[in-house]
């Protein structure tokens, strides 16, 4: 599926021109595949793909269909089924905490395998932004090191919900003053880099990777970003588990490609929140997603999703 291309170079755009309102005039090109993302990689192009920004399933343990079918008639499984708050019924969570030993191995080889495919795709000097938790992050970090990625710090998504910091499980009255764990105020996303060819000023000459887009020349691009859950209409047209917002995501992307050249993938899509973003930055990019209803709501939820304002006049994601 593609979108109107962009009618002038893309290096040449500050940010995607938009209306009065905040919606995009102009917006990127994208492709979607239902194709597994290990398959897709395997046979990719070498030296074809410019950075990735994705969310993704974590060795699919969440996503089986067993754990899907519990959490669609609200039965929970690794899915965390959390209480209505003022008539709302908030979104389901994944509970990192029931992982199995077995779980955190697979997860381990998982993204041992996901490296090792995806790094041969990257032209030098890409990065790539990869949600995790706090709980198993590790599982992610060092199986992208090991391959060879440059680990270049953490995105820290500064998120408040209403969720955790939870008493004692059938016990909360009898310890009312303690909690089992922290309550989680953050979302880190892995920040690596493919080694550049050289140094990065050679790097970014050659293939016009290897740094990250600054918010003006005056502002560095941050790994501290205030971001609320994905609400509202974003929710309503896309009604994933792990939806992340369009003013977040847009961030990413446009940090990602410091030229506004190249192709941004996303091998786990979901229901395309980040293709979507890449779209209303006027940017290129690939999603892939293996999942059929995923794959169908990514795509009628792309095009709706990229030409929602955000309150954003620069792609920054802050209201000037």
């Amino acid at each position: 599926m593609l979108l109107q291309p962009v009618s002038k170079p893309a290096s040449r755009l500050p940010f995607t021109e938009r209306d009065t309102v905040g919606r995009p005039k102009r917006l990127g090109t994208f492709e979607l595949a239902r194709e597994n993302a290990f398959d897709w990689l395997r046979t990719a192009k070498r030296h074809s793909i410019h950075a990735v920004v994705t969310d993704p399933p974590y060795g699919l343990v969440e996503y089986r269909p067993i754990e899907l079918s519990k959490m669609k008639k609200g039965r929970g499984g690794v899915w965390r089924i959390p209480p209505s708050f003022d008539g709302c019924q908030r979104s389901p969570l994944p509970r990192f905490t029931v992982l199995t030993e077995k779980d955190r191995a697979d997860l381990r080889v998982f993204f041992q395998k996901f490296a090792e495919v995806v790094f041969p795709v990257l032209v030098p000097g890409a990065h790539v932004f990869i949600a995790t938790n706090p709980l198993v992050s590790y599982l992610v970090y060092e199986p992208m090191i090991a391959a060879g990625f440059e680990k270049r710090g953490e995105i820290i998504r500064r998120v408040f919900t209403l969720r955790g910091g939870d008493r004692p499980k059938n016990a909360h009255k009898e310890f009312h003053d303690i909690s089992v764990m922290p309550k989680s105020c953050y979302e880190p996303w892995g920040l690596f880099r493919k080694p550049c060819q050289g140094r990065a000023q050679d790097n970014l000459r050659k293939w016009r990777t290897g740094g990250l887009r600054r918010i003006s020349p005056e502002e560095p691009f941050k790994d501290l970003i205030d971001s609320s859950p994905a609400r509202g209409i974003e929710r309503e047209i896309a009604p994933h588990p792990s939806l992340k917002p369009q003013k977040f995501l847009r961030q990413l992307v446009r940090a990602a490609l410091p030229f506004n050249e190249g192709v941004i993938l996303d091998p786990f899509m979901g229901s395309g929140s980040t293709i979507a973003a890449a779209a209303a930055c006027g940017l290129r990019s690939i999603g892939l997603e293996v999942n059929a209803d995923y794959y169908q709501m990514a795509q009628k939820a792309i095009p709706l999703l990229a030409t929602l304002p955000t309150g954003m006049t620069g792609a920054n994601g802050s209201s000037r």
